[in-house]
């Protein structure tokens, strides 16, 4: 039943992307027409020339030539109309193709990071590029051979029945067979062509995971694994094909019968009818001819159908993504966010991304502009969770967040994340120039600006060293630079923008000790004035913070400075002393 209900709105969904494009369906449909009328005609043509052939001897050859002439000139003309229904139906078809693909991406820049942090980016990309392309040729050879096989079926019909009522009332008696069988059977393709995409989508995503972590695979010696989990789903996606091309094939065959009986029953009641001289020998080879072009169309729609039911269920994975609920959307009385002053307050706020297990609760906190906050604790404790309700990647399930007294959801998302610098432990960079990835921060900013940000992140250096300077082009997410000098491409960014407020979450991870050094320096420079929210494991980066917080379990356990919390003798006292202690055993005195 379900599958039942996921293709009538999947085929309504297609009505919705054609609609716009009508002006094209209808060319085709009155080309594929025209087409159908002038293939129909041949065959009348043809019956003439052999009435017109009486016995040997007896040949009116003016009349047969002057039909050739005809016959040639519709030949010239179904030809012409079969090319301008191809180009109708080619346009139609990926201007559909297009505007599904612009608005399932669309929709992904809209989805919540709840939605993509629970599906597997390989899936998402199966779906918007090999689902879609899987339906655009379903699509495709079904403009091209649907309206026309079901044009020719019913223009041969009405053709038949201008030449002779009794014998197409026999064609007509044995069709519906045919149709119900190819009925019955695409009803039970459609399930396994729908498990056949979304294993196919399973093992791209599995792909794309195998190959974006090749280094850990190797290093742990999980290749084996690796391969033997491809090679159960590589199986499983063999036999879901096979089912879903066994099931299909039997429509063409079983079509192919009945054709073969409507041929012969076209042939006894035409050669009866012929005997008792009901029928001339023209026009009994005219009907052999109708019978033949009426039975094709059946085998191709049987194709047709068969592309179909895959077409369908690539289009039904692509549309529940287009389905999914995107963030909230704006308040109505959303402002911009101007000139902020950073005053950042969270008051009573609870959160969880699992309902039954709470992360964040009853936290309270107010940070004045200008401060410096640092953000410590344990694993989980909910420190990159704090910076995601800060930015507004989630909501908050209770209480408030507010800057310069104003509710965040009262805010455009789009005026609050430009008021935030944010650096990450897990860095970002485009395919393209590294002038593109900097200039990103802020694409009006003159190249000497560009060129100072990059000396105040201390990339500067290793960027003139490379072959084209700014102008090197690097691979997707910087995979011809080192982890360090992509978080440094990251932090020249953020100092080209110099936003009003700035959220650095372990943001020197991938550093070197002595560049981190010269970068907390320069990041102390560009932190004066500005609200500031720093996460950090290592503690002895954040002992001029003008306030540390000390989470664990998504609270606030401690607060202060670092010398206020070391003489607390208490948990971030611990938890430093517990560092230094290791880094004295790490490299011991000599």
């Amino acid at each position: 039943m379900r599958n039942e209900n996921d293709r009538k709105k999947t085929y309504q969904k297609i009505l919705q992307y054609i609609r716009p494009h009508a002006f094209y369906l209808a060319a085709s449909i009155i080309l594929a027409a025209v087409t159908v009328i002038l293939t129909l005609y041949i065959p009348i043509l043809t019956g003439r020339a052999i009435d017109h052939i009486i016995a040997a001897g007896e040949v009116e050859f003016a009349a047969v030539v002057g039909i050739l002439k005809r016959i040639a000139a519709v030949a010239v003309l179904t030809a012409l109309a079969q090319w301008l229904m191809s180009a109708c139906n080619n346009q139609m078809t990926y201007c559909i193709v297009q505007d599904i693909r612009r608005d399932a991406f669309r929709h992904l820049q809209k989805l919540p990071l709840s939605y993509l942090d629970t599906n597997a980016y390989g899936d998402i990309i199966s779906r918007i590029v090999a689902d879609v392309d899987q339906f655009a040729d379903g699509l495709l050879m079904g403009f091209t051979q649907l309206f026309t096989g079901v044009v020719t079926i019913l223009g041969t019909l009405g053709f038949m029945y201008s030449v002779h009522p009794a014998i197409t009332l026999v064609v007509v008696l044995i069709t519906p067979l045919s149709l119900f069988v190819a009925q019955f059977i695409a009803k039970k393709t459609f399930h396994m062509f729908k498990l056949q995409s979304e294993t196919r989508g399973e093992q791209t995503a599995f792909v794309d995971e195998v190959i974006s972590n090749q280094k850990v695979v190797q290093a742990f010696g999980r290749q084996q694994k690796a391969t033997e989990k491809f090679d159960e789903m590589n199986e499983r996606l063999g036999k879901y094909s096979l089912r879903a091309i066994f099931f299909s094939s039997l429509v063409n065959p079983v079509t192919r019968f009945v054709n073969s009986l409507v041929y012969t029953g076209v042939c006894v009641s035409g050669a009866l009818f012929a005997i008792r001289g009901m029928l001339s020998v023209g026009q009994l080879t005219c009907f052999l001819s109708y019978a033949n072009q009426y039975t094709k169309p059946f085998n191709e729609i049987s194709g047709v159908i068969t592309e179909l039911q895959g077409a369908i269920a690539c289009a039904t994975r692509v549309f529940d993504l287009m389905e999914q609920m995107t963030d909230p959307p704006e308040a109505a009385d959303a402002r911009v966010l101007t000139d902020p002053k950073g005053n950042v307050e969270l008051k009573n706020v609870d959160f969880s991304y699992v309902p039954q297990k709470p992360l964040i609760r009853d936290f309270n906190l107010k940070v004045y502009s200008g401060q410096r906050v640092a953000i410590v604790g344990p694993t989980g404790c909910g420190k990159t969770t704090l910076i995601n309700l800060l930015m507004r990647f989630y909501d908050v399930n209770g209480g408030t967040i507010s800057v310069d007294g104003v509710d965040i959801r009262h805010l455009t998302r789009e005026s609050l994340r430009t008021n935030y610098g944010m650096v990450l432990q897990e860095t970002w960079l485009k395919k393209g120039t590294i002038r593109d990835n900097i200039m990103m921060g802020k694409p009006n900013a003159t190249e000497e600006e560009m060129i100072q940000a990059a000396k105040r992140s201390h990339a500067h250096n290793f960027i003139k060293r490379m072959s084209g300077g700014y102008d090197t082009v690097i691979e997707e997410d910087g995979g011809n630079l080192s982890q360090g000098q992509k978080q440094l491409l990251c932090i020249a960014r953020v100092m080209l923008a110099l936003p009003p407020m700035l959220i650095l979450d372990e943001a020197t991870s991938s550093i070197d000790t002595r560049t981190e050094l010269k970068i907390q320096n320069a990041f102390a420079t560009m932190m004066k004035g500005r609200t500031s929210f720093i996460v950090a494991h290592r503690l002895s980066t954040i002992k001029e913070a003008d306030v540390i917080l000390v989470m664990k379990d998504g609270s606030i356990i401690e607060q202060g400075d670092h010398e206020t919390l070391l003489k607390k003798n208490g948990f971030y006292a611990t938890l430093y002393r517990s560092q230094f202690v290791e880094t004295l055993q790490t490299f011991p005195a000599k």
